[in-house]
């Protein structure tokens, strides 16, 4: 009997079963990342802290010779295909359209211009690095977490790539690299800005522009003044709600393509059209005093679901990933990565110089 013939004639207190030792797995990882990642930043002093989504994989990592095994996979496949784009498309509701429209023509250009540089250099330099039969997709990877926002565009942007071999191994080694390359863009970008003496406003569209997550953009803001961080933010989150046309455009040149992946069809990314429908809600009731009382706890809840969800997305990942795998990627997984965030670096500072 296949297991689709299985799963049917169990019904749905079977299928449950069947997810539930994998879902729990998960959620004890992610539970245990959230209760380390405020110890790790005690630890060195409260400068400086590891996210507890890098913590949530690799712990995964680490236990992934226990979740190696049939019992587990089920619920782990439904946290990294299913959950995954549910936390995703929540996400939206931190997006505000009116402030992305208070950025004005000149700066949406200079950050749409760089976003699409940054992801066509990560296809160029995946083809130049190497023509192994996956090189397209962590060009993919690399090229619209550079340019997008970090760990959750990569995420989101697997869910379009076709599988290959080492799928699971180039996402996580992204997700990683990642927050690596956005904490010490975090440290380093307020220094640049200072040296090349940039407005408090232009300080805020660079660090927003070129940093990598939400948070280490908070972070560089904030450690110049509020007003920076603010701006910063505003810029990121327009940087975000360029999800959806990157995921799709993506995954179709990507089928297109082929690079020697198995041919198949784009997915429609369900969860990207609802996180922009989402975006939309959310700028509506914003304009809607009245019912801010209701709705701004509801929105609050929300955030944080898909903050819980995203960290079992990743724990998942994680157990589903072998170290020995991603010991074995080598120095051009690192090259490419590298030269995204150049990219995106070297344009939007550029760009803002020559602006004035």
């Amino acid at each position: 009997m296949t297991d689709i013939a299985a799963s049917r004639k169990a019904g749905p207190m079977g299928s449950l079963g069947r997810l539930l030792p994998g879902i729990l797995l998960s959620a004890v990882v992610a539970v245990a990342s959230a209760q380390l990642e405020p110890v790790l930043k005690a630890a060195t002093g409260g400068r400086v802290g590891i996210p507890a989504i890098v913590i949530a994989l690799i712990i995964g990592m680490a236990l992934h010779p226990l979740a190696n095994n049939e019992r587990f996979a089920p619920g782990m496949t439904f946290c990294v295909k299913k959950l995954l784009r549910w936390a995703i498309a929540l996400l939206g509701l931190r997006i505000a359209l009116g402030d992305i429209v208070a950025l004005g023509v000149s700066t949406a250009l200079l950050v749409v211009g760089s976003m699409a540089v940054t992801v066509i250099v990560g296809f160029v330099l995946a083809r130049q690095l190497g023509r192994e039969a996956g090189m397209g997709a962590l060009g993919a990877l690399a090229g619209v977490a550079t340019a997008v926002c970090g760990a959750s565009a990569a995420l989101a942007t697997a869910t379009v790539v076709p599988d290959y071999r080492n799928k699971a191994a180039d996402v996580a080694f992204t997700v990683i690299a990642m927050n690596v390359f956005a904490t010490a863009a975090m440290l380093l970008y307020p220094l640049i800005c200072v040296w090349l003496g940039f407005s408090p406003q232009q300080t805020g569209i660079m660090l927003g522009g070129t940093i990598h997550d939400v948070a280490q953009v908070v972070g560089a803001g904030q450690s110049i003044s509020d007003d920076v961080a603010n701006a910063a933010v505003i810029v990121k989150l327009f940087r975000v709600f360029l999800l959806l046309p990157a995921v799709l455009i993506v995954g179709w040149w990507l089928v297109r393509d082929g690079d020697g992946l198995a041919k198949a069809k784009v997915p429609v990314p369900v969860f990207a059209i609802v996180f922009l429908g989402l975006c939309v809600l959310n700028s509506l009731l914003a304009l809607t005093p009245s019912v801010q009382p209701l709705y701004v706890p509801v929105r609050d809840g929300l955030l944080e679901a898909s903050r819980w969800g995203l960290l079992v997305a990743i724990a998942a990942l994680g157990l589903g990933t072998s170290m020995a795998v991603m010991a074995r990627l080598g120095w051009r997984h690192l090259a490419l990565v590298a030269g995204t965030s150049l990219t995106i670096l070297v344009i939007v500072t550029g760009g803002l110089v020559v602006i004035g």
